[in-house]
């Protein structure tokens, strides 16, 4: 969301459930020689905290949900929250306070640092373990590829891995090269995830290509596997982001959205749901485990229908946050299956339909911090 225009980051046709895209490509990679050096720590690795950006005026209409989401986190783990003006922090304060949390929690870390918009996991930092130490990567941010106009301002949110980097006392390394956190998808050993149609779109990246791409994601993140999937959900105008398509649960496995049932995409012929069969296919045959997750129904929200995608959960210390349909059927079933991909967790299903309308989830709006302790691992 803009700060000069009430626009939604992300616009979807029909079921703005599909935040990636698949179609078969090129998905393994060889092995580099960096892979030793460098390593980025899964998201179920302990955590140090998680960040997110507070909504300002445009996206006010998620902050009921924002605060439902952070007296969750603060239960567990620490909870860094951005703000852009005094302002907004009060807001946040008073919907905090009215969701049952306690705003001076000492779990909640207040930083007065600008931005633009209310998506942390696309603009906010990348952390790797390099060497021995914990670093921050900024990797250029260019408003999803201008794709909502050119009058959507991003300098404050392309700034924010700096602005992390300085607050915990990181080194920081800018990677001059335009790509969003939400289409990464690492296992914590040696593969990443993503969708080259994200990376490769000439609007952020012109003349990339996928050699190119393979490379430098091998350098920077020490992976010796880039798994490639492709493809642009109907109406998507990040160009399909990973995190509501494919995610994994553990080293070995990867769930994959499957459009069953009474939902939207199940039906003959559909684009996305070709898109996530194809991806699963792809990602099986990188030598992955695939588990497919139902998407079986639908929800409606302000006159549109949604399908329910539960992908873009977020995992913290012991707990697992995933978006909510107000569907108490479908709501009931992703809540138990999220429990067996991820056991000993608490799984919490947080009905947030205007940040689904707007195009993204909970893992759409936090950032993840790896513990320290990650390094020795």
């Amino acid at each position: 969301m803009s700060k000069s225009l009430p626009l939604s980051r992300r616009q979807f046709s029909r079921s703005a459930a599909l935040l990636c895209g698949a179609l078969m490509s090129p998905a393994l990679a060889s092995a580099s020689t960096d892979a030793a050096t460098i390593r980025v720590p899964a998201e179920w690795e302990p955590q140090e905290a998680t960040w997110l950006q507070w909504p300002g005026r445009y996206e006010k209409q998620h902050e009921g949900a924002f605060a439902e989401i952070s007296v969750i986190i603060a239960r567990y783990q620490k909870l860094n929250i951005l703000f852009a003006s005094g302002s907004i922090q009060s807001d946040a304060r008073r919907a905090i306070g009215r969701a049952g949390g306690d705003p001076d929690d000492p779990n909640i870390i207040w930083h007065h640092i600008e931005s633009d918009s209310a998506w942390m996991r696309d603009n906010g930092p990348v952390y790797v373990v390099a060497d021995g130490e914990m670093r921050v990567q900024n990797w250029e941010f260019d408003a999803w590829g201008g794709a909502f106009g050119p009058n959507i301002p991003y300098a404050a949110d392309n700034r924010v891995p700096n602005e992390v980097a300085e607050a915990v006392g990181l080194p920081v390394d800018h990677i001059d090269i335009v790509h969003e956190r939400g289409n990464l998808e690492f296992n914590g050993v040696n593969t990443v995830l993503l969708n080259w149609s994200v990376i490769g779109d000439p609007r952020r990246n012109r003349n990339y290509t996928m050699e190119e791409a393979e490379a430098d994601l091998k350098r920077h993140f020490g992976v010796s596997k880039v798994v490639f999937i492709e493809g642009v959900p109907e109406g998507d105008l990040t160009n399909g982001h990973i995190d509501g398509i494919a995610r994994f649960i553990n080293e070995t496995t990867v769930v994959v959205a499957d459009c069953i049932g009474q939902a939207q995409c199940a039906g003959a012929n559909d684009r996305n749901a070709e898109i996530l069969d194809n991806a699963a296919a792809t990602i099986e045959a990188a030598g992955l485990t695939v588990i497919r997750e139902p998407i079986e129904g639908t929800s409606r929200y302000q006159g549109h229908t949604f399908d329910t995608n539960y992908m873009n959960w977020l995992v913290g210390n012991g707990f697992v946050i995933t978006v909510g349909f107000d569907n108490p059927e479908t709501d009931a079933a992703a809540k138990a299956r999220i429990e067996e991909y991820f056991p000993g967790r608490d799984v919490y299903v947080v009905e947030m339909l205007s940040s689904w309308a707007s195009g993204g989830g909970v893992h759409c709006h936090t950032n993840d911090q790896p513990a320290m302790s990650t390094i020795g691992m």
